[in-house]
């Protein structure tokens, strides 16, 4: 443990970039969708249940802060890796949709499109590439650190960026889900 201690910055960095060639593989169709079982009623219901997945990290993610606020380390822990279990269950299911599917085609008009759905898609993206870094970092200091020893990391500042562009890019996902 003292290793990844000592190499967080480093290991934040690995974890991020394979985590976002996994989705920029499937997102581009570069993942074999043939090494993948197509269940046609689970592909249908990977967007209803990302959205429900979705609500439940955000009551998750607020749940923490708000223990955190009130100094409950231990209800704030939990609450943050809920909501963690929740975005790679989230993750998952996304990438075994779009891997099959490809990306999810806006239906509505044109303006609509243009003017609301792409702005909030686009915005909705980059807070969540954004998010991952910062978690994966608050979490491997939360993992190598004491309670006690958390104050004097990076921690509760790249946690609270965190929970803020995670909070802001799953509402977002919710409301181009809508959509």
């Amino acid at each position: 443990m003292q290793q990844v201690r000592e190499r967080v910055p480093e290991l934040t960095g690995l974890l991020t970039a394979v985590s976002l060639a996994l989705v920029f593989g499937a997102v581009g169709g570069f993942l074999p969708s043939s090494a993948l079982p197509r269940v046609d009623a689970v592909v249908r219901a990977v967007p209803h249940v990302n959205a429900l997945l979705s609500v439940a990290a955000i009551v998750a993610i607020l749940t923490g802060v708000r223990a955190i606020r009130r100094g409950d380390v231990s209800h704030h822990r939990a609450a943050m890796l809920t909501a963690t279990a929740l975005f790679a269950l989230f993750l998952v299911l996304y990438l075994y949709r779009v891997s099959l599917e490809g990306p999810t085609t806006f239906a509505g008009p044109a303006w609509l499109k243009q003017f609301v759905y792409l702005p909030l898609l686009a915005v909705h993206i980059l807070l969540a590439i954004a998010c991952i870094p910062l978690v994966y970092y608050a979490l491997l200091l939360a993992a190598t650190h004491s309670v006690a020893e958390l104050p004097a990391t990076n921690h509760p500042r790249v946690g609270r960026l965190a929970a803020a562009f995670w909070l802001v890019s799953f509402s977002l996902g919710i409301a181009v889900y809508l959509l």
